[in-house]
């Protein structure tokens, strides 16, 4: 084979490969309805795993163990329920005083700035509320739940099976490839290249046997790993944030610290939508209580340095190191998966990508190591 045809093939191969990915987001992306609960299901699985896999050894039934895992993350829901309640329900009970408060600020920014508007001079915000269609949104709230309803019961449903079913699936695949050699293949008589060789060179057969298995066993253990560094990570810089900023809320003096704090550590969870949550609300909570902008002013920058320094320093240098993934590498995650699946995507952007990173990583061929190479922290 000349070098001129060694070109067009590779050429050929890379376009092909770049269709392929396309295609496979596309059906991402159609089937997502389906798909994201499997997926989130099965990183579910890989966070309980260690537990499970004692429970397991312990010989304690699937069933039991499954029974479990559902009491954990429902006990989960049930305490971040609690946490928010309290402080929600009191803020709904002050909140016509607080109300109140921003009409005269709006109304007050208004008139010191010449503005004649109606709609500034005599704001109202319960007014607006008030003129908002209920039912619309009633309609949409219940769907939006029975979605998320629908969801959550199909995640659960595929948890079950996953934490059930996972054993098996594994237990066949090594099978499957310690059984493989790099040179025998069963469809020998129409490839040559892949064709039974000689005796003399199955010598190193069981040696080929446990380098399979040793290595599907290390990716199955890697793949566990960054998915708990993950989530242990993430949660630690979102717990500093929360922290920080309901401390720095404290000192300020603004009202339901406590609960600005909280929406600090739970909007964090949501990519670059999230932040922006995070830093409007205590910051309106600021001025209404105040009605200062320079208050509101001094928070906002407090809140902004807080956030600037865990997520935009801290937390990529601790999730790059941790997932020896590339920055840029992550932001291009975020934006893609974000892309086909929204802020759910977004939300599992990390953890997806750092498992393709661990898959690609056990291949021999030059082009995959390169891209391997850039996913890379360096």
């Amino acid at each position: 084979m000349n070098t001129e045809t060694k070109s067009v093939d590779s050429y050929l191969k890379f376009f092909i490969s770049i269709i392929g990915v396309v295609v496979i987001g596309a059906t991402l992306k159609e089937l997502q309805s389906i798909i994201l609960p499997f997926i989130i299901a099965y990183l579910l699985y890989f966070v309980f795993s260690p537990p499970n896999n004692w429970l397991y050894d312990r010989k304690i039934p699937i069933a039991v163990i499954i029974i479990l895992d559902l009491l954990v993350m429902l006990g989960i829901a049930f305490g971040v329920s609690l946490i928010f309640i309290d402080p929600v329900n009191t803020f709904k009970d002050n909140f016509p005083q607080y109300a109140s408060k921003l009409d005269t600020i709006v109304k007050t920014t208004a008139q010191s700035y010449g503005i004649r508007d109606p709609f500034f001079q005599n704001f109202s915000l319960q007014r607006i509320l008030a003129k908002l269609d209920v039912k619309a949104l009633a309609g949409g709230a219940v769907s939006s739940v029975v979605d998320i309803t629908g969801t959550v019961l199909l995640i659960i449903f595929f948890f079950a099976f996953i934490v059930g079913g996972h054993h098996g699936i594994y237990k066949a695949l090594r099978k499957r490839f310690s059984s493989r050699t790099p040179h025998s293949n069963e469809f020998g008589s129409y490839f040559p290249e892949y064709s039974v060789p000689k005796p003399a060179e199955n010598a190193d057969h069981a040696d080929n046997r446990t380098t399979y298995s040793v290595k599907l066993d290390s990716t199955v253990k890697e793949i566990t790993e960054q998915i708990q560094k993950y989530i242990i990570t993430k949660l630690f810089m979102n717990l500093v944030a929360g922290f920080l900023v309901g401390i720095v809320l404290w000192l300020f003096n603004v009202d339901f610290f406590v609960l600005w704090g909280l929406v600090v550590f739970f909007f964090n969870f949501i990519p670059t939508i999230g932040s922006a949550g995070a830093l409007v609300l205590p910051c309106l909570m600021a001025l209404v209580q105040s009605g200062s902008v320079g208050f509101m002013a001094i928070i906002a920058a407090v809140i902004m340095v807080i956030q600037t320094l865990v997520f935009n320093f801290m937390e990529p240098m601790l999730m790059g190191k941790r997932l020896d993934l590339n920055p840029i590498v992550i932001l291009l995650s975020v934006l893609i998966w974000g892309y086909i699946w929204g802020i759910v995507g977004m939300l599992l952007a990390v953890p997806l990508t750092a498992i393709i990173k661990i898959m690609l990583s056990n291949s021999q061929q030059r082009n995959v190591k390169f891209i391997v190479d850039l996913m890379d922290q360096g």
